[in-house]
């Protein structure tokens, strides 16, 4: 199959799901323009043996993996940052070939971010919100509960221009338990619950202003938009974006200099770029080299978008064109 064909099936995929609910009142009719994709590095099979692990009993169908990529990250310096969930991994990606392990411990590390302090928050399914040191790899717990309460399992987080940390308490929920979570930490030790019925609540992202937070409710198959306030009283949140239905709904998202949201959709391999007023302009087809773009983030030069396709333990790249 040829490169333009291969390019072609996401936007033509999304094109046919818009016709079908043109009905349903979406009133866009141009599908998406497509950006073509490439591996930048996969990881190399001494760190990829593949292996048993509790993770993947549940969440893999007992399949022994050698890893499951997530939490793109950049630091202050340029360095870039993934975790493996199933063998909790943290490593520092030196180069395509170049694959450092910052840190491995007993637990399910899952979102990435960096604090206004200079160390990695770390989202971590089994221990709560943590704290790494990217000099020595060092983890120390930051927050282990909520009011004493255990978290769900959390899945990712983001810092705010005020050194605030929002991350997703996702767990199990979904559809028939829609009481996933969203917590704001201050810099101050004040913690806030921005949501508490989320049928998964999973990425989550700023826009350019800080003054909305989108969070991916995976088992809905929808992007949620949420005005932010200091006194933590949300109200008109709204259904930003929705990608089209399947095994799996939106995951990982990044927002670039002109306010466009992308957005992982592993169910169906495909990258969605949405502009600031909701509607799917770009599309990134990973087909070619995985099923499973599980999330996302802007390299320095804010034009790189590096896609963790977290099937094959890779990481892909997309030049991302100006509106």
């Amino acid at each position: 199959m040829g490169q333009q064909s291969r390019r072609g099936r996401a936007g033509a995929r999304l094109a046919g799901w818009l016709a079908a609910r043109q009905g349903a009142g979406m009133w866009w009719k141009t599908p998406p323009r497509d950006v073509a994709v490439s591996l930048f590095a996969r990881l190399p099979a001494a760190l990829a043996a593949p292996r048993r692990s509790a993770w993947a009993d549940v969440n893999r169908a007992g399949m022994e993996i050698g890893s499951f990529l997530e939490g793109p990250c950049f630091d202050a310096g340029g360095a870039f940052y993934l975790t493996d969930i199933p063998h909790g991994r943290v490593f520092r990606l030196e180069g395509p070939n170049r694959w450092h392990v910052l840190a491995e411990y007993d637990g399910w590390p899952n979102g990435l971010a960096l604090s206004n302090s200079g160390d990695l928050l770390v989202a971590d399914y089994r221990h709560g919100l943590l704290r790494l040191d990217p000099a020595t790899g060092a983890i120390a717990p930051l927050l282990e509960t909520a009011l004493t309460e255990g978290f769900r399992g959390l899945n990712d987080v983001i810092v705010d221009a005020q050194g605030a940390a929002l991350f997703t308490d996702q767990g199990q929920t979904g559809l028939t338990d829609p009481t996933g979570r969203v917590f704001r930490l201050h810099a101050d030790g004040r913690l806030d619950r921005l949501i508490n019925n989320g049928p998964s609540p999973n990425g989550l992202v700023l826009n350019r202003a800080g003054t909305h937070l989108y969070v991916a409710m995976t088992r809905a198959c929808e992007v949620w938009r949420l005005p932010l306030r200091a006194d933590a009283m949300v109200a008109k949140a709204n259904c930003f974006a929705r990608v089209p239905a399947g095994t799996s709904g939106p995951d990982g998202m990044a927002v670039d200099a002109h306010d466009r949201l992308f957005v992982c959709n592993p169910g169906h391999g495909v990258v969605w770029g949405f502009n600031a007023q909701g509607v799917p302009v770009l599309a990134l087809d990973c087909t070619e080299f995985g099923r499973h773009p599980t999330n996302c983030c802007f390299a320095p030069d804010g034009t790189t978008l590096l896609i963790t396709e977290s099937g094959t333990g890779s990481v892909l790249a997309a030049t991302i064109p100006p509106p």
